[in-house]
Protein backbone atom coordinates (compact mmCIF):
# COMPACT_ATOMS: atom_id res chain seq x y z
CA UNK A 1 0.00 0.00 0.00
CA UNK A 2 2.31 2.68 1.07
CA UNK A 3 5.68 0.64 -0.62
CA UNK A 4 4.18 1.73 -4.07
CA UNK A 5 4.71 5.57 -2.81
CA UNK A 6 7.55 5.36 -1.50
CA UNK A 7 9.13 3.12 -3.88
CA UNK A 8 8.47 5.62 -6.45
CA UNK A 9 9.75 8.36 -4.63
CA UNK A 10 12.89 6.70 -4.51
CA UNK A 11 13.27 5.23 -7.61
CA UNK A 12 12.57 8.41 -9.69
CA UNK A 13 15.01 10.46 -7.45
CA UNK A 14 18.72 10.48 -8.98
CA UNK A 15 20.68 9.53 -5.75
CA UNK A 16 17.83 8.74 -3.97
CA UNK A 17 18.34 5.58 -1.02
CA UNK A 18 15.75 5.56 0.59
CA UNK A 19 12.35 6.67 1.57
CA UNK A 20 10.22 6.32 4.62
CA UNK A 21 6.32 7.24 6.20
CA UNK A 22 7.02 7.42 10.01
CA UNK A 23 4.88 8.64 12.78
CA UNK A 24 5.94 11.63 14.71
CA UNK A 25 6.25 9.85 17.70
CA UNK A 26 9.06 7.47 15.61
CA UNK A 27 7.45 4.60 15.21
CA UNK A 28 8.30 3.74 11.32
CA UNK A 29 4.90 2.86 8.89
CA UNK A 30 6.62 1.77 5.95
CA UNK A 31 10.09 2.47 4.21
CA UNK A 32 11.57 1.46 0.94
CA UNK A 33 15.11 1.32 0.49
CA UNK A 34 17.07 0.63 -2.91
CA UNK A 35 19.10 -2.74 -2.70
CA UNK A 36 22.60 -2.53 -1.64
CA UNK A 37 22.28 0.75 -0.18
CA UNK A 38 23.74 0.87 3.76
CA UNK A 39 21.68 3.61 4.74
CA UNK A 40 19.61 2.84 8.08
CA UNK A 41 16.42 5.02 7.16
CA UNK A 42 14.44 3.87 9.99
CA UNK A 43 17.35 4.92 12.48
CA UNK A 44 17.56 8.00 10.53
CA UNK A 45 14.24 8.77 10.95
CA UNK A 46 13.64 7.97 14.76
CA UNK A 47 16.27 10.35 15.26
CA UNK A 48 14.80 13.36 13.51
CA UNK A 49 11.51 12.75 14.49
CA UNK A 50 12.39 14.40 18.30
CA UNK A 51 13.82 17.13 16.28
CA UNK A 52 10.41 17.51 13.53
CA UNK A 53 8.69 17.75 16.97
CA UNK A 54 10.58 20.77 18.57
CA UNK A 55 10.69 22.35 15.18
CA UNK A 56 7.30 21.60 15.21
CA UNK A 57 6.35 23.35 18.66
CA UNK A 58 8.89 26.14 17.81
CA UNK A 59 6.51 27.04 14.36
CA UNK A 60 3.30 26.63 17.11
CA UNK A 61 5.10 29.13 19.17
CA UNK A 62 6.11 32.16 17.15
CA UNK A 63 2.81 31.21 15.30
CA UNK A 64 4.25 31.23 11.74
CA UNK A 65 1.83 27.98 10.42
CA UNK A 66 2.71 24.36 10.42
CA UNK A 67 6.19 23.38 9.17
CA UNK A 68 5.45 21.83 5.55
CA UNK A 69 9.28 20.59 4.64
CA UNK A 70 12.21 20.40 6.21
CA UNK A 71 16.11 19.80 4.43
CA UNK A 72 19.07 18.69 6.45
CA UNK A 73 22.37 18.28 4.15
CA UNK A 74 24.99 16.09 5.97
CA UNK A 75 29.13 15.39 4.56
CA UNK A 76 27.63 12.26 3.29
CA UNK A 77 23.69 11.88 2.97
CA UNK A 78 20.79 14.55 2.49
CA UNK A 79 17.34 14.21 4.39
CA UNK A 80 14.12 15.56 2.82
CA UNK A 81 11.37 15.58 5.30
CA UNK A 82 7.62 16.42 4.44
CA UNK A 83 4.57 16.43 6.82
CA UNK A 84 1.92 13.99 5.56
CA UNK A 85 -0.64 14.88 8.31
CA UNK A 86 -0.38 16.17 11.77
CA UNK A 87 0.90 12.53 12.87
CA UNK A 88 3.05 11.52 10.51
CA UNK A 89 6.09 12.67 7.65
CA UNK A 90 7.60 11.50 4.89
CA UNK A 91 11.43 11.44 4.54
CA UNK A 92 13.55 10.69 1.54
CA UNK A 93 17.60 9.97 2.02
CA UNK A 94 20.11 11.39 -0.89
CA UNK A 95 23.82 11.04 -1.46
CA UNK A 96 25.18 14.26 -2.05
CA UNK A 97 25.05 14.24 -5.61
CA UNK A 98 21.37 13.29 -5.31
CA UNK A 99 18.60 15.60 -7.45
CA UNK A 100 17.08 17.88 -4.53
CA UNK A 101 14.72 19.31 -6.72
CA UNK A 102 13.59 16.16 -7.79
CA UNK A 103 13.09 14.75 -4.58
CA UNK A 104 11.31 17.73 -3.03
CA UNK A 105 8.85 17.73 -6.39
CA UNK A 106 8.25 14.20 -5.86
CA UNK A 107 7.63 14.51 -2.05
CA UNK A 108 5.03 17.05 -2.72
CA UNK A 109 3.21 14.58 -5.03
CA UNK A 110 3.40 12.30 -2.87
CA UNK A 111 2.59 13.36 0.14
CA UNK A 112 -0.98 13.57 -0.50
CA UNK A 113 -1.57 10.27 -1.61
CA UNK A 114 0.49 8.67 1.48
CA UNK A 115 -2.04 11.04 3.60
CA UNK A 116 -5.38 9.52 1.28
CA UNK A 117 -3.67 5.54 1.79
CA UNK A 118 -3.66 6.27 5.88
CA UNK A 119 -7.06 7.37 6.09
Amino acid sequence: MFQENLKRLVQETEGAMAGLLMGFDGISVDQYTVPDEVVDIQTVGMEFSFILTQVRKAAEILEVGAVQEIAIRCGSLTILIRTVSSEYFVALALRPDGNFGKGRYLLRVVAPKLQAEIA
